[in-house]
């Protein structure tokens, strides 16, 4: 049985954990899809950061009280605590989904593409003469 994940109440939720777990584009791209979509599996954002990247980001966003996690089966699901931050913060969250667009998405998946080529060896660099 997975341990039980902390999730902090209404009156735990500051300020400044919300907004430093928001000033990440990978975050805020996670945020932005979870109000587009709704409730989602972990394993949905595979694509906007590497595993072990992606635990800690779900991870931020959990501790500030932006999202809710819970297991399902196997898979953990991820929505959004729009009604918690709002009833914090109000007009905080729309603010920054406003101002973040569908840039934060393609942020996040261009932070990632470039991670996965800065490791790819150069052509022309293998030590090897060529000729």
């Amino acid at each position: 049985m997975p341990k039980p994940l902390r999730h902090p109440a209404l009156s735990q939720i500051a300020l400044s954990d919300v907004l430093e777990a928001l000033s990440d584009p990978i975050r805020r791209g996670i945020v932005q899809r979870l109000s587009q979509e709704g409730e989602c599996r972990c394993s949905a954002f595979h694509g906007y950061a590497s595993k072990t990247n992606l635990s800690y980001h779900l991870a931020r966003l959990r501790t500030a009280g932006i999202v809710r996690v819970r297991p399902e089966g196997t898979c953990r699901m991820l929505s959004l605590r729009s009604d918690d931050v709002e009833a914090r913060f109000p007009g905080l969250l729309q603010a920054v989904l406003a101002s973040a667009g569908v840039g934060a998405t393609r942020a996040a998946r261009r932070t990632r593409k470039s991670r996965r080529t800065s490791n790819r060896p150069r052509a022309g660099l293998t030590g090897r003469r060529q000729g």
